[in-house]
């Protein structure tokens, strides 16, 4: 049987939303596309749960798919954040995504409403077959409540514009098995993971820690698609403490903390996120002057 052609691979920024006094921080959003274009970020994920796209009014959740869709001009993709718990609003948030030009949408398992894992496939399949664009399906069930089961997902990839999924439960059983079931394109979506996910046959990350060092994980990256395992394991321990203090506490708190650090953007969250704790902080910046970045 041939191989199913890989669409979104590589170095995929989880990209997050600045904000300045209560509204989207349009400038710095700009800025933080162009630090991404430099630093050779493969793929641009905006609006997704690392954009706050949960406290996201819909008008700025479309705005901020518009900038970045706008402002990359197809230099590299865009995969735009669209999931919802209601599956008529994410229909909307597709449509719009196909409307401006994105490259794909990213569509996260609908949270809190836990549907069984016949909800979940007739949810994505109701997306899939209404809105001609490549998804990726994100199964994070530390935050949503629910896991779509490597079945499920085998079923799902039947589906011609159902193209990857970014696996954030932490477990790489769940990767292997859906890799044994079907060749659906698997990312990783848990930072620390990625090395030895893309050991057993992950195409890349959709990271929060390429909002920080995206050349650095962009190498990683690339040395283990290229089947550089050693520089790819350097790689991955010289990054592995960064990618676990950006989770010390929920985020993005963190990763936001991060980039004000950086002079990137104003560290601003929205309620019910809130600033680091103190002694957080300070571990946070004591990593962040370890790789030289402050």
């Amino acid at each position: 049987m041939a191989r199913r052609k890989v669409v979104f691979e590589g170095s995929m920024v989880a990209l997050v939303t600045p904000f300045r006094n209560g509204k989207v921080d349009e400038a710095a959003l700009r800025r933080l596309l162009e630090f991404h274009l430099k630093g050779r970020t493969d793929v641009i994920v905006p609006t997704g749960t690392t954009g706050e796209s949960a406290t996201l009014s819909h008008e700025e959740h479309r705005r901020v798919m518009s900038i970045v869709v706008e402002f990359v001009k197809g230099k590299v993709p865009v995969i735009c954040g669209a999931g919802s718990n209601n599956t008529e609003e994410a229909l909307g948030l597709l449509q719009y995504a196909k409307k401006i030009g994105a490259d794909g949408v990213l569509v996260v398992t609908p949270y809190y409403n836990r549907p069984t894992q016949e909800g979940l496939y007739r949810h994505y399949s109701f997306l899939a077959r209404r809105v001609d664009l490549p998804i990726v399906l994100y199964n994070v069930p530390g935050r949503t409540g629910v896991s779509i089961a490597p079945e499920t997902v085998a079923k799902l990839a039947k589906i011609p514009n159902i193209v990857g999924i970014k696996e954030a439960s932490g477990d790489l059983d769940q990767v292997d098995q859906i890799l044994q079931l079907c060749d659906i394109t698997v990312v990783s979506g848990e930072d620390s993971l990625t090395m030895p996910m893309m050991a057993a046959g992950a195409r890349g990350v959709i990271s929060v820690t390429a909002n920080v060092v995206p050349g650095l994980v962009r190498e990683m990256v690339h040395a283990m698609l290229n089947g550089e395992l050693e520089e790819g394991r350097e790689l991955h321990q010289k990054l592995y403490p960064l990618s676990k203090t950006l989770f010390i506490e929920t985020n993005p708190i963190p990763v936001k903390t991060a980039l004000g650090m950086m002079k990137l953007i104003e560290p601003e969250l929205r309620l019910p996120l809130c600033e680091m704790a103190p002694a957080h902080r300070e571990k946070l910046k004591d990593v962040l002057k370890d790789l030289k970045v402050i």
